[in-house]
């Protein structure tokens, strides 16, 4: 006991200094972002202050400039350039210039990046979600809980895990090489291009850039033509950390443009992370099939969302109608298609429609809506074409949300949420992404059943069980041919930023986030050493040595059955004879040789 107690002091010290090291915070610089041009404080020029209409059709996809404005108020907000294809090379080899100088920095430097940023975005989180309501037409609150917390999430998670996932993780080198040390090394790929949907401003600049730029790359993020004021704005909080560590001015780019942007970017990286729609995810996979570059692809969703009859239906019911806005159009691909036990189905539409019918649809910075515009144009026509087919193949609407303070002249703006039920998968808003808030609600009567109906879909990204027995709705959601699941919860799987995201099927493929999106980010080179040299070092058996021996194959043989034989005493025989020729004369070479000299 003498011996211990002293040992179980200085333990118990040692923590109690930890405990107290950790409520000291670390010193981490402040930076200063110019935000004179982005605060809607009435001080704007007069030339930005009217109301913009928008041109229909393919015309607004096309031209020297991207027209921005607000999806809420149509308020004009100004332009950026369209860059050409030789505008977006020249940023590329910029970025792979500075690429070649960060990748030896440390990863000490590169964490006081991310506290840079990461104290920024919490003194600032109003700004950041109020920049993205602007841009996209949702609410504050959508904005706090899928722009800040995610970004916050994955930055904790890089500073917490990102050095030890990526530094050499050593391997079992087998028994035919017992002498050897096998690793496995993580290199910076050189410049990751990026291009991402409009739905999350903020987090789908941070998200890919975070992890490309801990890893050691550069990047250049393409982003969307309909969310390309506040993506500017977001890349002067990158630019101004990274001038704040001493790191290359150009490591990072944001560049603005239609398809023809994003096509020059897909033709000179090392890598692509594309989020977005199928169709044009097929595009840009074949356009990096000309150089031969790694693609990661995130593409739409139909989301199962399964209710089981054992469930506390007053708490399903609202995490429903949660992923129901979460899919406003201006948020992500969230539930889609609702699955519900037909012994509680009269009383979860009951449920949901009373919900539904206190939702309030409005300017999401004029009082406190529930869910604002749609942010692209036009976007409510698709809508109603799903919904219109549904009703004509005998589906009915149940409940409607409120439209709040908006003018007549807003009407394309924005979509009351909807419940719709008497719905099959004969019908388009089952099988086609939507994209919107609408809940269509069907019944199902066995787990079989219902996981038949959840994998009978082109799509493949997420779902969502919910079951008073646990065992129960983990096993329906192993089930499902989906790159993620929630048991008992709603997107939570995002929120964990050390798991991977993404899809199968339509939904896409490769992952990012998590350890698999971080080591994506790298070459993976497999490297083997000797262990103990130079003590031993790697030789070739005389046997096998050219010219081969008479017996070289005979060596052979019996060097796999000592290796590999699955009886103890069958390898100790075949070690016998292998050592027994190693150390025999070598009786003059191949056995073809010994013929010709006779």
């Amino acid at each position: 006991m003498a011996f211990w107690w002293p040992l179980l002091v200085l333990a118990f010290a040692y923590g109690i200094c930890r405990f107290l090291l950790m409520l000291i915070p670390p010193k981490v610089p402040s930076i200063d972002v110019d935000t004179s041009d982005v605060l809607d404080d009435g001080s704007q020029q007069q030339e930005n202050s009217f109301i913009y209409v928008p041109p229909r059709g393919t015309s607004q996809q096309s031209g020297k400039i991207v027209q921005c404005y607000e999806p809420a108020t149509m308020k004009y907000l100004g332009y950026v350039p369209a860059l050409t294809h030789d505008e977006v090379k020249d940023r590329v080899a910029k970025v792979r210039k500075a690429q070649k100088m960060w990748a030896k920095s440390s990863f000490k430097q590169r964490r006081l990046f991310l506290r840079i940023l990461l104290k920024y975005i919490i003194k600032h989180q109003a700004l950041i979600c109020e920049i993205s309501s602007r841009d996209t037409g949702k609410t504050m609150v959508d904005a706090s809980l899928g722009e800040i917390m995610t970004t916050c999430e994955k930055i904790n998670w890089l500073l917490s895990e990102g050095e030890q996932w990526l530094k050499p993780e050593y391997r079992s080198s087998g028994r035919s090489m017992l002498h050897k040390r096998a690793k496995v090394e993580f290199h910076p790929l050189g410049v990751i291009g990026a291009i991402v949907s409009w739905n999350y401003p903020f987090h789908n600049i941070f998200n890919p850039m975070l992890a490309a730029i801990f890893s050691g790359n550069g990047i250049v993020i393409k982003i969307s033509e309909h969310a390309s004021w506040s993506g500017c704005f977001y890349f002067r909080i990158i630019q101004s950390a990274l001038a704040a560590i001493g790191a290359p001015e150009d490591l990072v780019e944001v560049i603005t443009g239609f398809a023809e942007t994003g096509e020059a970017l897909v033709s000179s990286v090392d890598k692509v992370i594309f989020v977005g729609s199928p169709g044009v995810g097929k595009m840009i996979m074949s356009n990096a099939a000309d150089t031969l570059i790694p693609v990661t692809l995130e593409l739409g969703g139909k989301d199962a969302f399964i209710v089981c009859e054992d469930v506390d239906l007053d708490h399903v019911a609202q995490i429903a109608v949660r992923a129901v806005l979460q899919s406003s159009g201006q948020n992500c691909a969230g539930a889609e298609r609702f699955y519900v036990h037909r012994e509680i189905y009269s009383s979860f539409v009951s449920k949901v429609t009373k919900i539904v019918k206190s939702v309030t649809a409005g300017p999401p910075l004029v009082g406190k809506y529930d869910m604002g515009a749609l942010c692209m144009h036009e976007h409510s026509e698709k809508l109603d074409g799903l919904l219109n087919d549904a009703l004509d193949k005998g589906a009915e609407i149940v409940a409607r949300g409120s439209l709040g303070n908006i003018g007549e002249d807003a009407v394309d703006q924005y979509f009351p949420p909807t419940i719709i039920v008497n719905v099959n998968h004969s019908m388009r808003l089952m099988q086609e992404e939507a994209f919107g808030p609408i809940m269509p609600i069907m019944k199902f009567s066995s787990d079989e059943e219902v996981v038949k109906l959840a994998n009978d879909s082109k799509y493949g990204l997420g779902c969502a069980v919910f079951s008073g027995n646990q065992s129960r709705a983990r096993e329906i959601a192993s089930q499902i041919h989906a790159g993620v699941a929630a048991v008992n919860d709603f997107a939570s799987t995002y929120m964990c930023q050390s798991l991977p995201f993404g899809g199968v099927k339509h939904s896409g493929f490769g992952r990012f986030g998590g350890v698999e999106g971080l080591r994506a980010c790298c070459l993976v080179k497999a490297v083997v050493e000797d262990r103990w040299w130079p003590f031993i070092k790697t030789k070739i058996p005389k046997p096998i040595q050219y010219p081969l021996a008479e017996n070289g194959f005979e060596f052979q043989e019996s060097l796999v059955e000592a290796l590999y034989g699955l009886g103890i005493r069958d390898r100790l025989r075949a070690l016998v004879n292998v050592l027994k020729m190693l150390t025999e004369q070598n009786p003059g070479g191949s056995s073809s040789n010994k013929r010709r000299n006779d």
